[in-house]
């Protein structure tokens, strides 16, 4: 035998050496170290923190007073605040935090062609070792990366490693592809054999294969932190500060108050009885912290994430991680991979160069000379078996309503030449049906062919090609120009045992061929890919091609698209897989802004650019279609795979583009802005609730006056309400008008200014509002709000009493809590309309949907919990006049606002 193999020993000692031929399945997290993950959340940990400051108030209020287990309400609200965030998020999120064991169900135990001791043997896959000779054959899949020691017109699929879905491999150095994303002579782990046959040694098995090296890095555990996460720690940092700050000023003022109340002899000071009024103090505090705290953003955070999911698949985005939905809006780079992405993945014929009607002759040519099948079992797409080239071809026949294997199904076959990287041609010789004779046809590279051509076939039948052959060469000259793939077809009357081949090479002889036709074929591009593409250039989103294919048919692709420009340079704005992996960090970052198109581009290149463009300070997004996608799928902030792309992408992947359109992702980028927008539009809501609430509670307990808001109260404020608030909110239609701006900044606060000035100036109107109220009802027996007295109210408002305990009627603190609530009732409306520069009704619909009907939810609870729930709430039931006034009188909160934004259109 020519080869021998590797023996028994030396089979142990290559496996001990290397190992199986495995890749190394992830260690997994545990469901619970999921779950505890989910309480890294900034607020959730401020939450925290005051759950266990409540839990000490409510103690210390259950042993010393007679209030019962209702001082437990509180650290219970905050409780099942922080569960029900955390919770949420966990659940939608738990399927999405698979480990990619699909790279792993690949059938290891497949036998495989081995030529060991001298004999061929089959072992199982996993028992290759280096050194190994592998027979492969058309339909194997390459079980190791190998170097070929001879090969036979071999074609291998690598679509999976590379997106490139045909390479032609050899031993012949002169025939090497300098291009090729791997070298011509070697095969990788995961490639696929279309065509031919061959023998390779194995060079690396299991995680140090490319394959295992894609593998490994589909795990990548990416430590970045998205744009929201940022932003929310930042605000989590400012809620801390200022709430700290408001309890110390707090405590200041009520120790100087003590020390300084006429009541008080400083000389003898009663320690005991400042003791339990400096405990009362602290207490007072840590209310001050709890409710500054806003108990309802975590989980209406993770709401809006959650219904955003829900609504993105109506528009063909299956979110799988909540923070996708809104990151994508952030996104500044995009970078896409071109084959299943820009592309259909599917060679078609673009044209045909012919000088006669398409007739039997050429049907019969492309059907009988050439090895490819059509799998029509699925009726709604056709697959091609088999070499992609010769699937084009069959699949434009099928398009006109041609079945091909009515020419093919037992047809006489006289002679074969199977397709050869050396000589470019495949032909067969078989007796035709349509001509009842044989007929010699051939199909290969048109600077070959037409070397053996003299004649061509056109309307008035056979004429001599010296006329035709200029602008034959012109077309296909163009043909190559836009990258496409050419093939020639020609033929010729033929005599079995004529020699048209060289006997001894099966090189092509005959120089009597009839020219019959010249087919470009191209991956063609997606519909709507270029209107998505500007669309996301508009809106500021830098959008970079990253393909393994060849640098004319990417550049070719990027012109298509709008990408490359006549001024930008090959050398400038575009880049090698190999090149690229030579520069340091440090150049390759200075190169990275320039570059548009990165060709031959290997999975861990890809990674590799991600990982520096965030370095870079950029918010990437990757979209892909292969397994050689799924490295910077997972390292990117959000990676998107197309919907009829390879398991591990989808895997790999947060969000899948159902539709596999490139117009998807705009809208993607659409809804995470809009997203975004919303969760600024409840911080706005929340923030402004509680910079009131703050100022009431401080300035009540200051006052001497009783809890204006009691516990339970600011829970439903907080907690309930507000939850619902979030969902009116997310529930508000993406607007178009965001993708005309830039991208937000990483480090921008989520807090803007005119954010702030809008929840200082409306908490303090709001706390202005309820401190007359406060002071009205502390002076004024009020029995009926219909004989509400703005006198009265004026004129008390500066009217203060310290420290002289003063209770509320129960009948007071319903109109308190209601006002209260109905004033942030209308303000949402308010919030509504943030950044718009329009009214607050825009979009109301004369049906509910979700912002009117969580509307309608809050109006209900309100009156339910003061009809129904009076003695666990502090309230009592009003009439329904009490309502309609508390309603009507609460308006003007909304009123004022349109006032504002009819004077004031900067989407304020």
């Amino acid at each position: 035998m020519k080869y021998q193999g590797l023996n028994a020993e030396q089979v142990e000692k290559s496996r001990a050496e290397h190992g199986f031929n495995i890749l190394t399945p992830p260690k997994k997290e545990s469901i619970f170290h999921q779950f505890i993950c989910k309480f890294q959340d900034p607020i959730i940990r401020i939450l925290l923190i005051a759950l266990v400051l409540a839990i000490g108030v409510a103690v210390y209020q259950y042993f010393t007073t007679s209030e019962g287990v209702g001082v437990l309400l509180e650290p219970l609200g905050i409780f099942l605040a922080v569960m029900l965030a955390t919770g949420v998020g966990f659940a939608f999120e738990v399927s999405a935090n698979k480990k990619f064991d699909i790279l792993n169900r690949m059938n290891d135990e497949e036998s495989v062609k081995v030529i060991r001791d001298g004999n061929v043997t089959q072992v199982q896959r996993r028992e290759i070792v280096v050194g190994d000779l592998v027979m492969v054959e058309t339909g194997d899949e390459v079980p190791a990366d190998g170097i070929l020691l001879e090969c036979f017109s071999l074609q291998v699929n690598e679509a999976d490693l590379t997106g490139e879905p045909m390479a032609r491999k050899t031993t012949d150095e002169n025939e090497f592809d300098p291009e090729a994303t791997y070298p011509s002579n070697c095969l990788m782990r995961g490639s696929k054999i279309i065509d031919g046959h061959g023998v390779m040694q194995v060079v690396k098995v299991g995680d140090s294969t490319e394959w295992g090296k894609v593998y490994k890095g589909s795990q990548i555990d990416n430590k970045i932190k998205t744009p929201l996460n940022i932003q929310l720690d930042k605000l989590g940092s400012v809620i801390s500060i200022g709430s700290y700050i408001v309890a110390a000023i707090i405590v200041v003022i009520r120790f100087v108050m003590y020390f300084t109340h006429p009541e008080t002899n400083t000389e003898t000071v009663d320690w005991l009885a400042f003791a339990h009024y400096a405990l009362n103090t602290l207490m007072m505090a840590v209310t001050i912290i709890v409710v500054a705290v806003p108990e309802g953003l975590p989980m209406s955070v993770t709401l809006s994430l959650a219904l955003s999911m829900r609504r993105m698949l109506t528009t063909n985005n299956l979110v799988r991680k909540m923070h996708a939905c809104e990151t994508m809006g952030a996104a500044t780079v995009i970078c896409t991979d071109k084959t299943g992405t820009l592309t259909k993945n599917q060679m078609t014929v673009s044209d045909v160069l012919i000088y006669s009607p398409m007739d039997k002759l050429l049907e019969e040519c492309i059907s009988v000379n050439t090895t490819a099948f059509l799998d029509l079992t699925d009726g709604h797409r056709t697959k091609v078996i088999g070499n992609p080239t010769e699937g084009a071809l069959l699949m434009w026949m099928h398009g006109k309503g041609v079945n091909y294997l009515e020419y093919r199904d037992n047809m006489t076959l006289y002679q074969r030449v199977p397709f050869s990287t050396k000589y470019k041609f495949m032909a067969t010789v078989m007796e035709s049906k349509v001509f009842g004779k044989p007929m010699f046809y051939v199909k290969g590279a048109p600077e070959i062919l037409l070397r053996h051509c003299d004649k061509v076939m056109t309307q008035n039948g056979i004429v001599p090609i010296d006329s035709y052959l200029t602008n034959i060469e012109n077309q296909i000259d163009a043909y190559n120009n836009r990258a496409m793939r050419t093939l020639a077809l020609a033929y010729k009357a033929g005599d079995p045992n004529e020699h048209s081949f060289d006997p001894d090479t099966d090189d092509l002889v005959a120089n009597n061929l009839i020219f019959l036709a010249a087919v470009a074929i191209a991956d063609p591009i997606r519909p709507d890919v270029a209107e998505a593409i500007d669309s996301c250039l508009n809106a500021g989103i830098d959008v970079k091609i990253v393909t393994g294919d060849t640098s004319a048919t990417a550049i070719e692709i990027g012109r298509q698209l709008g990408l490359w420009k006549e001024t930008d340079q090959r050398d400038f704005n575009h880049i090698t897989g190999k090149d690229f992996e030579e520069l340091s960090d440090e150049e390759a970052k200075r190169c990275i802004p320039m570059i548009k198109i990165m060709s031959r581009a290997r999975p861990m290149d890809k990674e590799r650019l991600v990982r520096l463009q965030q370095a870079y300070g950029e918010v990437v997004a990757v979209t892909g279609d292969g397994t050689n996608d799924a490295p910077a799928l997972k390292s990117a902030q959000v990676g998107l795979s197309m919907g009829d792309g390879t398991t591990v992408a989808k895997e790999a992947s947060d969000i899948t583009i159902l539709d596999n359109s490139f117009r998807s992702i705009a809208r993607a980028v659409m809804w995470g802005r809009s997203l975004y927008l919303n969760i600024q539009r409840f911080i706005l809501f929340q923030l402004t609730i509680n910079v009131a609430a703050c100022l009431v509670v401080m300035i009540g307990g200051l006052l001497g006056t009783d809890m204006v808001l009691t516990v339970t109260q600011m829970l439903w404020v907080n907690l309930i309400m507000d939850t619902f608030a979030a969902m009116a909110l997310a529930s508000l239609p993406p607007s178009e008008s965001v993708m005309k701006e830039k991208p937000r900044s990483k480090t921008a606060h989520i807090l803007t200014k005119p954010m702030i000035y809008n929840i200082f100036i409306v908490g303090l109107l709001f706390f202005v509002i309820m401190f007359g109220f406060v002071q009205y009802f502390k002076h004024c027996d009020v029995r009926s709000i219909a004989d509400f007295s703005l006198v009265d109210y004026l004129g008390n408002f500066f009217n203060f009493r310290i420290m002289d305990g003063h209770c509320y009627t129960l009948y007071e603190h319903t109109l308190t809590f209601t006002i209260f609530v109905f004033m942030q009732f209308w303000n949402l409306f308010n919030a509504k309309a943030y950044h718009t520069g329009a009214s607050a009704f825009k979009h109301i619909t004369g049906y509910f949907g979700g912002f009117e009907l969580a509307l309608l939810i809050i109006l209900v609870g309100q009156v339910v919990i003061v009809t129904f729930l009076g003695d666990m709430f502090n309230v009592e039931p009003l009439g329904w006049r009490d309502w309609l006034i508390c309603f009507v009188g609460t308006c003007p909160v909304l009123l004022v606002g349109e006032i504002v934004r009819g004077f004031i259109k900067d989407k304020c």
